[in-house]
């Protein structure tokens, strides 16, 4: 009487064997270490997770932190630091175990949309291979390296936590559709949904677009346009608005007041329309191909036709894929892609990044159901032979085995500051990305390094007329300084202070000039200095007026 598949098809079990898989793969993320990529403010440096106790979760609740209000991802990393204090391996575990626990629920949500539809239209033909699809859609989701970031990056647990709730209140979403097309009911169902979105908003507001995304799958494949029109599914997601709504004005509020949004001067509208096709251009591309990703893919206006014809491309793309047989799932898939990226996306530009790699942590789930059911489709066995059941399986694990793989080595590339810039460097080197990787070697003790690297940012900052060009001076001064190369040090130094008399350049210039044995000189330069040693620390240039 029911539609539902022949076969026991446990999803359930399917799914602890897809987190499990998933785990393994990201264990090596365990010898990571913090990186000089936000991970200063959100664990390092935040007094808000240093107390594990009503007035700790009062102050995660009541303001922003780093431009943003996530009080669920403070209140995580609080337990942490709780747990670990600021050893990192205990960070990347936790981010490991949720991450985990999100690709087993990407499996159960894949089950819930698929399995009627799958049975209706193939019934039997296809028994072996369903829950090998389940089991590719967890992995192809959970092991792609673009998760990399989301996972071995200790700042981004605020992507897996998010993924975590969101992941639930869809499910709980899809048992209320479920319960009231069979018996008219499931509010508890739809309240802890909505009580589980609540949650997402808190660990990382991107999920603002989630009510949008569940009005797409009620027009499809749920039809629930059909039976109901579309009154009834639009006046369930109200509640659901209203929380975006007021999470959005919250997030604009706070991000304004920090700086963190370019400004409309900053970009044009046709520059942010450019630059967000060409960053949709580059994640299908990343999807389907994962070769280039990088920490830190910077906007460059200089290629701004290069963006253009990414975004001719991809308009391209959807009139043809509009046209395709299969219209509706493309459609709906399309915009499951495209409406949680909205929010990063150059039309708010957050930061300086044209996009990046943990943006597609919730995009990429449609489109890996969708490519995964049409592979189920397209791969029918003519009967019940080994030969039919063992094909699909060996393609299956040579797309796992790529794809883990090359998570693996993503891994290594977040293993410390100076892996995650030196990938920059490979990929596309910049000043910012010499700059870093020297003032990292140049605190490890890696002095020569550092000063190559210094001085390799210095060519850049004078090609791009950087206004704290003094500071790379002062730094490359220091580390030549170390070793004992005085004359060039106090050259570094001297250039330093012309443009920016800071007491910590003259001090440093000063303990150079004692190198050289000019003792007269370093005696002027450290009274200059208050005779005390003043941190060399990163100025801009409004400090030296």
């Amino acid at each position: 009487m029911e539609a539902r598949l022949q076969w026991k098809a446990d999803a359930g079990a399917v799914a602890v064997t897809a987190a499990a898989i998933c785990l393994l793969v990201f264990l090596p993320a365990l010898t990571c270490g913090f990186v000089n990529l936000d991970d200063h403010e959100y664990v390092l440096n935040n007094p808000l997770i240093r107390k594990l106790d009503p007035e700790g979760l009062a102050k995660a609740f009541s303001g922003s932190h780093a431009g943003f209000w996530m009080p669920l991802t403070w209140m995580s990393l609080a337990l942490d630091y709780h747990l670990w204090g600021l050893n990192p391996l205990g960070y990347h575990l936790t981010n490991i175990l949720l991450h985990s626990a999100n690709t087993g629920l990407v499996v159960v949500v894949a089950d819930r949309l698929m399995s009627r539809r799958v049975s209706e239209e193939h019934g039997c033909q296809v028994k072996y291979l369903y829950p090998l699809t389940l089991l590719m859609v967890g992995l192809l989701w959970g092991v792609h390296p673009l998760r990399v970031e989301s996972v071995a990056w200790v700042t981004e647990r605020k992507d897996v936590l998010n993924g975590l709730f969101a992941f639930s209140s869809l499910l709980c979403y899809l048992r209320y559709v479920r319960e009231s097309n069979e018996n008219g009911s499931g509010l508890p169902a739809y309240l802890l949904s909505l009580f589980l979105f609540v949650c997402s908003l808190m660990a990382k507001p991107v999920t603002v677009v989630l009510p949008l995304m569940l009005l797409v799958l009620d027009w499809y494949p749920l039809g629930r346009f059909r039976k109901y029109s579309y009154i009834r599914p639009v006046i369930e997601k109200a509640p659901f608005l209203a929380c975006s709504a007021a999470m959005a004005v919250l997030t604009m509020v706070f991000a304004s007041h920090n700086g963190i949004l370019a400004s409309t001067d900053s970009l044009t509208a046709v520059q942010r329309l450019l630059i967000s096709g060409a960053a949709i251009f580059d994640y299908c591309r990343l999807m389907l191909f994962p070769a280039g990703i990088m920490p830190l893919h910077i906007i460059d206006l200089a290629e701004l036709s290069t963006y253009a014809l990414k975004t001719a491309a991809i308009v391209m793309a959807g009139a043809v894929l509009y046209l395709s047989r299969r219209k509706r799932a493309i459609i709906a898939v399309a915009l499951c892609l495209i409406l949680p990226l909205l929010p990063v996306l150059a039309f708010f530009q957050n930061g300086l990044q044209a996009f990046a790699a943990r943006f597609t942590y919730l995009p990429a789930v449609a489109p890996t159901i969708l490519f995964c059911g049409l592979c189920l489709m397209a791969i029918r066995p003519i009967g019940d032979g080994r030969l039919e059941r063992l094909l699909p399986v060996l393609a299956a694990v040579l797309i796992f085995a790529c794809y883990a793989t090359a998570t693996v080595l993503q891994i290594g590339v977040w293993k410390s500051t100076e892996t995650v810039w030196s990938r920059v460097i490979q990929l596309k080197p910049s000043g910012r990305a010499y700059k870093e990787r020297g003032l990292y070697r140049l605190a490890t003790g890696n002095i020569s390094a550092a000063a190559g690297d210094l001085a390799m940012s210095l060519e850049y900052a004078r090609r791009a007329e950087l206004p704290e060009i003094f500071n790379l001076h002062a730094y490359r001064g220091e580390a030549l300084r170390l070793q004992l190369k005085y004359v060039e040090a106090v050259d570094e130094f001297s250039r330093a202070i012309s443009l920016c008399p800071y007491g910590g350049y003259y001090f440093r210039r000063g303990l150079a000039l004692e190198g050289l044995g000019r003792m007269n000189e370093a005696a002027a330069d450290f009274r200059r200095a208050g005779n005390t040693p003043a941190p060399l620390i990163w100025l801009e240039r409004n400090s030296c007026d």
